[in-house]
């Protein structure tokens, strides 16, 4: 069955999904992918796969299918398709769904869709695909990386709770309240990536904190101070090294670690790679690679597989999780093509 992909992205986007929420996209996902010929299924964790092929080497397409809150009236005006998740990342997704269902196959190959879960909160979504698929030979990731660009890697990010409780005290003693020391905190923590980042021009190689949540209150006995923090990870920056260090730092406060996800980059001179430097070139292109400061899935399956991977897709990513966000008909068609050409080169025996 014909499927157009315009048709099929706009479908996608009129399914609200955000995380936790995703079950009527997951079902409309699942039922294209059988239109478009693919065995379509939902998995252990609630994902919409779909498989062509049945050889034993796979390229995995792992996208997500769910989005940040916030519904955005999904409509067309001119080449623009606005929606929540046009970008991030329902257009890589339906750009995959797309592109594997028009590329040719070989004998000895299977091309593997993955709309993943709960990538915009903890990702249960892609550690079920950790945990459970078979290690492909190929990986593709599904993020707005731009038509003519491939992307390597994402930075890491450690999300941490500051709190402090102490006997509530006369604003006119000389001590220092919980609040006050919060902000002392903070400061730290900015000096000591400052210190860090300091012969680190790249932000990619940076540490980077941000100011995500505060607040305070008192019982009439304790004043409590709270602050919620999430810093990104360079590479060469680990959970185990870092928490002992912001510990000290937060003294007498407590800090409760929410998750720690490492970053990842995955190498740049590998089949998988030439195979989409080609195809963008192919359509006019002049292919770039970038590094992501935030994270993906990619940081959650790429360690574990340790086989080539990239991530891409259409779409601006400035225009993630905001008011206006919306992808361009024509940069997604032309994904497609590059796509669908990729994943034909990858799959030819050099």
């Amino acid at each position: 069955m014909k499927v157009d992909p315009v048709a099929l992205l706009t479908g996608l986007l009129q399914e609200y999904s955000p995380s936790t929420h995703e079950s009527g996209a997951v079902d409309y996902l699942v039922g294209m992918l059988n239109a478009l010929g693919y065995n379509g299924h939902i998995d252990g964790a609630g994902n919409a796969v779909g498989s062509r092929g049945d050889g034993p080497n796979e390229i995995i397409l792992l996208g997500h299918i769910d989005t940040v809150p916030g519904q955005i009236t999904v409509e067309r005006a001119g080449d623009a398709l606005y929606g929540r998740g046009s970008v991030d990342a329902k257009g890589p997704l339906a750009c995959f769904s797309a592109a594997a269902a028009a590329a040719r196959v070989p004998p000895g190959w299977r091309l593997t869709v993955i709309g993943a879960v709960g990538e915009e909160s903890n990702s249960p979504g892609a550690r079920f695909v950790r945990d459970t698929y078979t290690r492909p030979a190929l990986l593709i990731i599904g993020e707005p990386s731009g038509w003519d660009n491939v992307t390597l890697g994402y930075k890491g990010s450690l999300w941490l709770k500051y709190h402090l409780t102490q006997p509530l005290a006369h604003t006119a003693a000389r001590t220092t309240g919980a609040c006050e020391q919060a902000v002392d905190f903070w400061n730290r923590l900015q000096a000591l990536a400052a210190e860090r980042n300091s012969d680190q021009p790249k932000i990619f190689d940076q540490l980077t904190p941000a100011l995500r949540g505060m607040d305070s209150s008192n019982d009439g006995f304790h004043e409590i101070a709270r602050l919620a923090i999430n810093l990104r990870l360079p590479l060469k920056l680990d959970c185990e090294t870092l928490v002992p260090q912001l510990a000290a730092l937060a003294e007498p406060a407590q800090l409760e670690i929410d998750d720690c996800t490492p970053a990842y980059r995955g190498e740049k001179n590998n089949s998988l790679v030439r195979a989409f430097l080609a195809a963008i070139r192919h359509q006019g292109g002049q292919p770039g690679f970038t590094l992501k400061t935030g994270t993906s899935d990619m940081n959650i399956v790429g360690p574990a597989w340790g086989c080539p991977v990239v991530a891409y897709g259409p779409g601006d990513s400035n225009l993630d999780h905001t008011p206006r966000e919306h992808i361009q008909i024509s940069e997604y068609l032309k994904a497609i093509a590059v796509l669908t050409r990729a994943l034909e080169l990858a799959m030819t025996p050099v």
